[in-house]
C-alpha cells in the first residue's frame, strides 16, 4: 500500500496498488472489502514467476544476489562494502551512501529506527508510528546502523505490532527521552565521531510529529488473515494504519504479501 501523510488534522491517506491500478482505501471505511489471492506469486524485482516470496517479494535467484537482500540491510552495521564484497556496488552507492536518520518512534512504546532521510515520514507511516522524532543525522547507511547498535542498549527496536492495531498506546514525551538517551549514550557517540569524523553523526534539533490513521473501530482480539492459508479474504474495512488492513473480521500485513497476484472485490 502507498500511504500519504494526511493534510492538516486529516489522517493519512491510503491506496492500495494491484498492478497497474490504483484504489483509494480511505473513502472504503465502513464497506465491504474482498481480497482474493489467485494463486500466482511473481518476482517484484526480476518478475519471474515463483512459488515463494523471500524477503517480502522475491525470488530465491533475486534473494540470492541483490545487495537489497543481504542480511547487512536488517544490520546495517554488518555492512562489507568496503571489503569489497557488496553484492551490488553501484547500487550501495545509490542507497546505502546517502543521509539516514535515526529516530526514535511510539508505535506500541518506545523504539529506536533508522531510515534514509528521503523516506521520512512514510517509514514512520509504514510502522504504524504515532508520535516520532528524528534525533541523529549521519552520511551512511553503516554509521546509523551503530548508532542504532548504541540506542538499543537502552530501547528496542522492535514494534509490539498486536498492541499497535489495538490502538494501545500512550503518548510520551519524546524529546525527554532523546535527551535522556543523548545523556546515557554520549561516550558511546563520541567514539563515533573520532571514527568517522566530527561532522559525521549530527544532532538534530527537531521537534515531535504526531501521526494519525483512519481507523474507525480497532479490533479487541487480534486475528490475522494469511493467503497462504486460505486466498480469500473479505470483511467490512474498519481501519487503515501501518500495512494492515483492519477487517471486522481480522486484520492483514499487505506487506507481507508484496508479490501476489490478487483480486479486489
Amino acid at each position: 500500500m502507498a500511504i500519504e501523510p494526511g493534510q492538516g488534522s486529516e489522517p493519512a491517506r491510503y491506496t492500495l496498488r494491484a498492478g497497474e491500478h490504483r484504489l483509494a482505501l480511505n473513502p472504503r471505511l465502513g464497506q465491504p472489502l474482498g481480497l482474493t489471492w489467485t494463486s500466482a506469486i511473481a518476482c517484484t524485482h526480476c518478475g519471474r514467476a515463483t512459488k515463494k516470496s523471500f524477503a517480502q517479494g522475491y525470488c530465491y535467484p533475486c534473494f540470492k544476489t541483490l545487495a537489497q537482500c543481504d542480511t547487512c540491510i536488517v544490520k546495517p552495521e554488518t555492512c562489507h562494502f568496503f571489503a569489497g564484497t557488496c553484492r551490488e556496488p553501484q547500487w550501495a552507492e545509490q542507497h546505502c551512501f546517502q543521509p539516514h536518520v535515526v529516530y526514535l518512534a511510539n508505535s506500541s512504546g518506545l523504539k529506536v529506527g533508522i531510515t534514509r532521510k528521503s523516506q521520512l515520514p512514510t517509514r514512520w507511516l509504514d510502522q504504524g508510528a504515532v508520535q516520532a522524532l528524528p534525533i541523529l543525522e549521519v552520511d551512511t547507511r553503516q554509521q546509523a546502523g551503530f548508532a542504532e547498535v548504541l540506542f538499543k542498549e537502552q530501547v528496542s527496536d522492535r514494534t509490539n505490532w498486536r498492541a499497535m492495531l489495538k490502538g494501545e498506546v500512550e503518548s510520551l514525551d519524546l524529546v525527554a527521552e532523546r535527551d535522556r538517551l543523548l545523556a546515557r549514550l554520549e561516550s558511546g557517540l563520541s567514539g563515533l565521531r573520532e571514527r568517522f569524523g566530527a561532522d559525521a553523526i549530527r544532532l538534530l534539533d527537531a521537534s515531535p510529529v504526531e501521526l494519525d490513521y483512519p481507523v474507525l473501530e480497532y479490533p479487541r482480539k487480534i486475528v490475522s488473515h494469511n493467503f497462504d492459508k486460505s486466498p480469500d479474504v473479505a470483511g467490512t474495512l474498519l481501519g487503515l494504519k501501518g500495512q494492515y488492513l483492519i477487517f471486522d473480521t481480522g486484520v492483514i500485513n499487505l506487506r507481507k504479501f508484496t508479490g501476489y497476484e490478487v483480486e479486489v472485490h
